[in-house]
């Protein structure tokens, strides 16, 4: 099947099933994808039920989830519970978090979801509020081990992988979903610590990067992911990402100084962004893609975009046939708790 142009805006929707107004707005231009959250999760069968309502409605949308573990794991009853990323350096086991990798995105793509947001590349330092446990490590290089097992995994089963968030959220307090965090580090700082997992896994392929809703204020006075200098010149130049870039959610409290949503959406796209998340919002959602309406059509992101279609098909029934499957589901679920 031949795809439209990815238009550069993922939205969501607000319940089990897609409403008039919705389907309205799956069908706009500017749209591109949608993220879930579990406010759309009810059972297996729901969820592949929407996921093939929206397929209908547009086959080129791309489908996505937060789908990390621990914590943030958006579908419970019927998939696997996954523990959080630090669980694996604490068990000392990298092939457990590549087996998570794989696990995560297989049950994923047997409901139709395209991709996760993962895998966290943030180090932890003690301090956030926000990562913590969702962090792979304390150090860059267990990071970097874990984070690139898991990315193996995920690839294995046929996912493209989001690494966030650049360039790295582990060493401010604040929750950038409440507040616009400010980290002092020097550039050398984040170099030898925060970025090295970003590096390392640009060379392992990784297709995706979100930025952090941060500044980073020895560098740049704008938040990451509203800034040309983070995503052109280090992201894009020096670290020869050319991959796809998400924006962190527009709605969140670390994009607020942008001003309109519009105005937020416009900037982060000026900075470099590729697709631009719009949630919780849907007021906020009909007003940027209001203002994006006439945005020409990009052939290079569209082509970055695209690496993001799930690409191997799995069947629910042929999973837990597999008694390696049910294996690591339950070593898995065992770790969750």
């Amino acid at each position: 099947m031949k795809h439209l142009s990815c238009g550069p805006v993922m939205i969501d929707v607000a319940l089990f099933e897609v409403d008039a107004i919705e389907r309205e707005r799956l069908q706009h231009p500017a749209t591109g994808g949608i993220i879930l959250f579990r406010r759309n999760y009810e059972s297996l069968e729901q969820i592949t039920a929407l996921i093939s309502q929206i397929r209908s409605i547009r086959p080129d949308l791309l489908i996505a989830v937060d789908h990390e573990g621990g914590r943030v794991q958006r579908f419970r009853e019927g998939f696997t519970r996954l523990p959080a990323a630090s669980v694996y350096a604490q068990e000392g086991d990298e092939d457990l978090a590549e087996g998570a990798g794989w696990l995560m995105a297989a049950e994923l793509r047997a409901v139709g979801v395209d991709f996760s947001f993962a895998p966290v590349l943030d180090v932890e330092s003690g301090i956030s509020q926000v990562i913590g446990d969702r962090a792979f490590g304390t150090d860059p290089f267990t990071v970097t081990r874990m984070a690139g097992r898991f990315l193996t995994g995920m690839h294995s089963a046929g996912m493209a992988a989001v690494g966030k968030h650049f360039p790295g959220h582990g060493g401010v307090v604040e929750d950038s979903h409440k507040a616009l965090p400010v980290d002092l580090r020097d550039l050398e700082t984040l170099e030898s610590r925060d970025l090295v997992p970003f590096r390392t896994l640009i060379g392992q392929g990784l297709e995706g990067i979100m930025p952090a809703h941060v500044i980073y204020s020895a560098l740049d006075p704008q938040p990451a992911g509203f800034s040309s200098f983070w995503i052109q010149d280090v992201l894009r130049m020096r670290l020869g990402f050319d991959g796809a870039i998400f924006s962190d959610d527009l709605s969140m409290a670390g994009a607020a100084f942008a001003g309109s949503y519009p105005d937020r959406a416009q900037m982060a796209l000026d900075a470099g962004c590729d697709m631009i998340l719009v949630c919780n919002a849907p007021g906020a959602a009909d007003e940027v893609l209001d203002r994006l309406s006439n945005l020409p059509s990009d052939p290079l992101r569209t082509q970055r975009l695209e690496r993001f279609r799930g690409r191997t098909p799995f069947d629910r029934n042929h999973l837990e046939a597999n008694p390696a499957y049910k294996s690591l589901s339950a070593r898995l679920s065992r770790l969750a708790q």
